[in-house]
């Protein structure tokens, strides 16, 4: 995994008792793109998946299902903040820096979802879009997903200084005013469960980008074109 022990590039995450998902969530010695603004195709021999698909992101509720990437996006990538598949070693991509990156899976292995969550998408409540869209497309019930979310901004570090006019008072529970701060953290797992997924299928890599300087690209802290990564794919 690791080209040195101080520099890993990815984590590796594994859902209990689904060995067919695999899942990482690249640090910037790992990055889709450096600092440079440089994409980084180098992903796909890292993780040894058969092909890979990221989206031109546009903070917005869209979600894109791939059945046959080769015809649905050889001249473009989707437009969209989420990815769906059931093709095996066909790996999805969402980038970011402080913006939420969440991995699902049906508990079975029948498909897998990367979404970007940026605080819009979770304004939006697109979490819970998005799991309606792949129960709507799958036809399985939300009790039969399994999500993780991957490294952002923690708690801590997510300041919004215009909380009234960019949230309103439907989000008040999430804002901490004395800091002001919202806990997206939080709200992206109650947005979860509010759609339906068992508590117990839910889990997190508590690891805030802003804090963790060395290991991940943060936007907020320094205004970078560096992005890290999640990926979800199907073994064949």
């Amino acid at each position: 995994m690791n080209q040195d022990l101080h520099q890993p590039t990815h984590i590796p995450f594994a859902f209990p008792g689904l060995d067919r998902v695999q899942c990482r969530f690249t640090t910037r010695f790992g990055a889709h793109r450096t600092e440079s603004g440089d994409r980084r195709p180098q992903i796909k021999k890292m993780l040894a998946a058969p092909s890979w698909l990221d989206m031109e992101q546009v903070h917005g509720t869209d979600m894109a299902v791939i059945s046959d990437p080769d015809r649905q996006y050889k001249a473009a990538r989707p437009r969209a903040d989420a990815l769906a598949t059931d093709l095996p070693g066909q790996a999805l991509v969402a980038s970011v820096a402080d913006c939420q990156p969440l991995l699902l899976a049906h508990s079975q292995g029948r498909f897998v979802a990367a979404l970007h969550v940026g605080w819009r998408a979770s304004r939006a409540g697109a979490p819970g879009l998005w799991v309606q869209g792949l129960c709507e497309n799958y036809g399985v019930l939300p009790q039969d997903i399994m999500a993780v979310r991957g490294p952002s901004l923690g708690p801590g570090k997510s300041e919004f200084v215009n909380f009234d006019a960019e949230w309103g008072p439907d989000f008040a529970d999430y804002f901490h005013p004395q800091a002001r701060t919202v806990d997206l953290w939080r709200m992206s797992r109650d947005q979860l469960i509010q759609a339906g997924l068992l508590v117990e299928n839910i889990f997190s890599l508590d690891l805030c980008t802003f804090s963790l300087r060395r290991l991940f690209f943060s936007y907020r802290r320094d205004k970078t074109l560096g992005r890290q990564a999640g990926i979800i794919w199907l073994t064949p």
